[in-house]
């Protein structure tokens, strides 16, 4: 059997590791737009504190992986899935332009949500949604750091990545202001309690908090980019966290049933039997999608032995915790998800 997976997050990955444990005869292969290997996206936002992230943050190369014997195909895009001959299109520096396959595990997880009224500013503001998105970012504020001097920073959208992102940067001494749109911080998995907390431990590290901020958009001043609210704010650089957006498109452009995510019945199969989705991409039958840790490999594990012929009950959610990585920050609460 030919198994061809897209994405090499902790949802590809995962599975292609256990389903070569499960079956060790089988043809597995790996497509990825990635050329640094299985990192953990988790960590991104606490790229600023560690000095040897770019590192520290791979958890297998590539070569790795390659040496259980899965195929690999870094650097490479899908471009078309042609559902009726099983063939997937590439697009890419690898010699392969076409892969055949007998099942399809879609886990291209989500890139970042951006607000459409930020569309058209663009190239005013960074997102951390990735490794080269982090290593943009750092080295932008070497840029400062080599002049002696500490960058000024908007983050705009206090959920969990916001939060976490402006903590980083405040412990490293940099000048944080987070805008917010709502009247309090973390308020789809906080109690109101706990962001009242939480407010208080990114107060005290010299982060700036606006809550019910309306930011309009951006605007270049010769070397700083303005924040457009009520008030106008000058920063160094601005990063939008306004949450994430399942990648969805091969998949809509493929014909397969599509909502907010890929949706998938409760065996993770698409409305094509034999395609699969996993991750954040994948719109439960529930109607949610799992952007957490726990739950993609729970995901993960069970597809494997599914699909190696050894689970036969479809695939359950079971109780999962997380927290924010905050410093100084501890919920007094349960999250909510």
């Amino acid at each position: 059997m030919d198994i061809v997976i897209i994405g090499s997050g902790i949802a590809g990955v995962s599975f292609a590791e256990k389903f070569r444990s499960l079956s060790p005869n089988d043809d597995i292969t790996l497509v990825t737009q990635e050329h640094d290997g299985y990192y953990s996206r988790p960590l991104l936002s606490r790229g600023f504190t560690r000095n040897d992230i770019e590192q520290s943050i791979i958890l297998k190369t590539f070569d790795q992986l390659r040496t259980s014997n899965i195929n690999v195909i870094p650097g490479t895009k899908v471009t078309t899935i042609d559902r009726e001959h099983k063939i997937i299109s590439l697009e890419g520096p690898c010699q392969e332009t076409s892969i055949s396959y007998d099942k399809l595990i879609l886990a291209q997880g989500s890139a970042a949500f951006i607000p459409p009224p930020f569309l058209p500013f663009r190239e005013l503001f960074f997102c951390l949604n990735s490794l080269v998105d982090l290593k943009a970012l750092r080295k932008f504020r070497a840029t400062f750091l080599n002049r002696n001097r500490h960058p000024s920073w908007a983050v705009i959208g206090g959920g969990l990545i916001g939060c976490e992102i402006v903590s980083d940067l405040a412990v490293c001494g940099d000048d944080v202001t987070l805008f917010h749109a709502a009247d309090r911080l973390m308020e789809r998995q906080l109690t109101p309690e706990d962001s009242d907390l939480l407010f208080n431990v990114l107060d005290d590290s010299g982060v700036n908090v606006l809550l019910n901020q309306d930011v309009h958009g951006f605007a270049e001043e010769e070397d700083k980019v303005c924040v457009k609210t009520d008030i106008a704010a000058e920063f160094d650089a601005v990063i939008v966290c306004c949450g994430f957006n399942p990648r969805t498109e091969l998949a809509k452009q493929a014909g397969l049933e599509i909502g907010r995510g890929i949706k998938v019945n409760g065996y993770l199969q698409t409305s094509d039997p034999d395609i699969f989705a996993l991750g954040d991409v994948a719109e439960t039958i529930s109607g949610k999608l799992y952007a957490f840790v726990l739950p993609i490999r729970s995901q993960a594990l069970w597809l494997a032995g599914f699909l190696a012929g050894q689970v036969n009950l479809g695939w359950t959610a079971s109780v999962f915790t997380t927290k924010a990585k905050v410093h100084g920050f501890e919920a007094a609460h349960p999250y909510r998800f």
